[in-house]
């Protein structure tokens, strides 16, 4: 099954995520490379692909696990959140619709 993990970062996150990112890309590749990532990408918050200082107000992770469990699990584990870039993550179950090359 799909799971959405939401995240929210901290104020000003941008130094943490800069300190944390090759590990967070990392696992997302391991898992794109398995099969299992829908799509992953961060919120800009500014109207522009490259943010600069203005950063990002959080995360957004689609991909398949084995139970709840296990993507709140993954979810703890992600490198931003133990460097301090999320104040909050949230993991909700995720049916994919449309288009339907997603759905599985």
């Amino acid at each position: 099954m799909y799971y959405a993990i939401y995240a929210e970062d901290v104020a000003n996150s941008v130094p943490l995520r800069a300190q944390a990112r090759d590990a967070h890309i990392a696992r997302l590749k391991e898992m794109e490379a398995a099969g299992r990532l829908m799509l992953a990408g961060p919120f800009p918050n500014a109207d522009t692909d490259i943010p600069g200082d203005a950063g990002f107000s959080g995360s957004l992770i689609v991909a398949q696990f084995d139970s709840l469990a296990a993507a709140q699990a993954w979810a703890e584990a992600d490198p931003y959140k133990a460097a301090g870039v999320y104040q909050s993550v949230t993991v909700k179950p995720f049916k994919p619709v449309l288009p339907a090359n997603m759905t599985a």
